[in-house]
């Protein structure tokens, strides 16, 4: 056996993001310097040990899950470590695929988390590991299946879960141009289609968020993550445990006043456990 370390470059620095590490370190300390704390001073914390990180296939069919095949997932910053002992138990499990290589490097939806999370995590950065997950087009049934697999990690709190997702994609390049008159200009229409999306996920309603997509066919890409987390809360729900999710920011990358604008829409939430 090879003792070999695969690494997974990071693929999308330098187009994306800046592949320059010091200029990517300033760009992160200036951008997380004027979030808004939502929390009074702590007067003890809990560092996670272990990120799972769930990004939606852009590139790939997929009607499950997969794992990366990779030890090391490089960042301008510094180097993460997968947890290959969370991995084993996930594999075991029968219900994952492996993405090759270049899959994992042509996909961003995990990897434009990454430079967070190293940021984020430096003061520890040699005490924590990363589980990356790449979700396929999960059938509700399926989302339920592994909502119920991944609760009990949700459920550990040395384990923390990032969810890769925007909102909606608007605008004739992406096939989607739902507008509501109603609501006044379209990006207002966007706004209200979005919020109600939003307002949904707030509730905790995986029937009610599938029924959503169902309806308006709003073009968030990390529909399917967002499911799987909201049948792991569900599941958690069941044996007591008590949450709450709330948006903190929502943004749209311009301002779509006729039919040939464009514009992608994006929110920031937190789950929080009691």
């Amino acid at each position: 056996m090879s003792n070999r370390v695969v690494c997974r470059e990071a693929s999308h620095a330098g187009s994306w993001y800046t592949a320059s590490g010091p200029q990517l370190n300033a760009q992160l300390e200036g951008w997380l310097s004027q979030v808004q704390s939502t929390k009074r001073p702590a007067r003890a914390i809990i560092a996670p040990r272990r990120i799972f990180i769930l990004g939606p296939s852009h590139h790939v069919p997929l009607s499950r899950c997969a794992l990366s095949s990779v030890d090391i997932y490089r960042t301008p910053l510094y180097d993460l470590r997968i947890d290959q002992k969370i991995y084993g138990e996930l594999w075991k499990t029968g219900m994952f695929e492996r993405m090759s290589l270049q899959t994992d490097e042509d996909e961003h939806s995990i990897e434009m988390h990454l430079p967070y999370t190293a940021k984020a995590m430096e003061s520890h950065k040699d005490e924590f590991t990363i589980i990356p997950v790449l979700v396929g087009a999960l059938s509700e049934s399926k989302e339920q299946e592994f909502g119920k697999l991944f609760s009990k990690y949700l459920a550990d709190p040395s384990n923390l879960f990032v969810v890769s997702s925007d909102f909606c994609h608007w605008g004739q390049r992406f096939r989607y141009s739902y507008y509501d008159e109603s609501q006044g200009e379209i990006y207002r229409s966007i706004e209200h289609l979005d919020k109600m999306g939003m307002s949904i996920i707030e509730q905790l309603d995986p029937v009610s968020f599938s029924n959503y997509l169902k309806k308006y066919h709003n073009t968030i890409c990390g529909r399917h993550p967002i499911g799987v987390l909201l049948n792991a809360i569900t599941e958690l729900q069941k044996n007591g445990m008590n949450m709450s999710f709330s948006f903190l920011n929502y943004a749209q990358s311009s301002q779509c006043r006729n039919w040939q604008d464009s514009s992608v829409s994006y929110a920031a939430g937190a789950l929080t456990v009691y």
